[in-house]
């Protein structure tokens, strides 16, 4: 039996909602759809994400993955949106992809975060990681996070050693090499 749009509204989110000066990190919603599709679609985005656009299947899959993993590991991901505009902005979040990576960080909280390019330097990825990390402090145990990282993505490792992320892994992912970080 087909979902209907009045009960899909009726169900309970499960991602709580986090707010910031200038930001608020709610969960994905499907609106956010066309947005998430015109930043992986620009070429400065994805540069550093694989270096090659996704297509509209590709990114839906990924919200729903995102989202997901609020209901099988009790974290995922936000969706960033800017307070002043309600416009989603990107993304921010924990997850345990289960990478084919050595080391592994498989059980590991793994922190990520993409914004889309009209909004970077502004500020928001700061914002939204210290809000994430501040999540993470209050709902994990005691235990090391851990990201990766394009080695020529010198924002996103600018953004990382603010929050003492240290570099302990420099290998590759996908055949792409890639910085392990952890704190």
């Amino acid at each position: 039996m087909p979902v209907s749009s009045s009960y899909a509204t009726q169900i309970q989110p499960l991602t709580p909602v986090l707010e910031t000066e200038r930001l608020r990190l709610r969960g994905l919603q499907t609106q956010d759809l066309d947005e998430f599709l015109i930043m992986w679609s620009d070429p400065e985005f994805f540069r550093y994400l694989g270096g090659k656009p996704q297509k509209r299947e590709e990114v839906w899959r990924r919200m729903i993955a995102q989202q997901g993993h609020w209901s099988l590991m009790g974290y995922g991901y936000w969706g960033v949106e800017e307070k002043s505009t309600g416009r989603f902005v990107g993304n921010v979040g924990f997850a345990d992809f289960r990478r084919d990576l050595m080391p592994s960080i498989e059980g590991m909280p793994e922190i990520g975060w993409v914004l889309a390019p009209r909004v970077h330097g502004l500020g928001y990825a700061t914002e939204a990681v210290q809000a994430a990390l501040d999540w993470g402090e209050q709902h994990f145990e005691p235990k090391q996070i851990a990201c990766i990282i394009d080695p020529d993505n010198a924002a996103s490792l600018r953004v990382a050693h603010k929050f003492g992320f240290q570099e302990i892994a420099r290998t590759t992912y996908n055949n792409e090499p890639i910085l392990v970080l952890q704190r």
